[in-house]
Formats: structure tokens, sequence, C-alpha cells
């Protein structure tokens, strides 16, 4: 994958997470915008890793690595540094308030259409190819 391409999909999910943390909650946090880049670039690279499997295999995988790279941001951002970026304490089977169930299951929805744009992507690079 060229430096160019990362880029632009680091960029896509820089501003489309921030934008939807601020449609959803009113603000949001410039470590967001980041975390959703590097977010949406690790979709990418399981759609990419897991060609052929099903949509659902792919949406959950991406879910798990969303909410795996939610922890790590939580711990440092939250945690570690205190910036009280968000705090799932109040959430039933929370994991040091940073994770939880019913986020993780956001995550499996956002995810589905992201999965399905990436292999539509695909889909065409092999027709044309």
């Amino acid at each position: 994958m060229k430096v160019r391409q990362q880029l632009g999909i680091f960029l896509y999910g820089a501003v489309g997470y921030a934008s939807i943390e601020v449609i959803c909650r009113g603000y949001t946090h410039w470590s967001m915008a980041l975390t959703g880049g590097v977010c949406l670039l690790m979709l990418f690279l399981i759609n990419r890793r897991m060609a052929g499997r099903s949509l659902l295999l792919r949406a959950a995988a991406g879910a798990v690595a969303a909410t795996a790279l939610e922890l790590v941001v939580g711990l440092v951002v939250n945690v570690w540094l205190g910036w009280s970026v968000w705090d799932y304490t109040g959430q039933p089977l929370n994991l040091l308030g940073q994770i939880c169930p019913r986020y993780s299951l956001y995550w499996f929805f956002l995810t589905l259409p992201v999965m399905l744009f990436f292999g539509r992507g695909k889909e065409k690079r092999q027709a044309a190819g």
C-alpha cells in the first residue's frame, strides 16, 4: 500500500470519526481524530487480509480491533494522562472504564458499512484488472 493511500485513509478516518462524535455527543477531542484515522487504517488492512470471508466475520474482526485500540488509547489518554476524554465506568461489564460490550457492539455496526465500502473497492479493482 502506498503512503499516499495510507494518508488518505487515515484522514478520512480522522475526519469521519471526529464528525460522528460531534454529531452523537456534541463534541470531540483531538485524540479521537487520531484514533479514528488509525482505526480506519486497521479496518482497511483487516478487510484486505480477510478477503473472501463473510461480511459479518470481517465486521466482527474490525469491532474487536477497534475495541482493542479504544482500550489502548483509553489507558493512555484517560488513565495515564488523566484527560478524561470518555468514561464508561457507569456501563455494565466495563473494563477500567475504557471499554464495554455496549460500545463494542456500536463498533460492530459502524464497521459493517466500512467493510462493505472497502470490499466494493476490491470488486471494482478485480473487474478493471
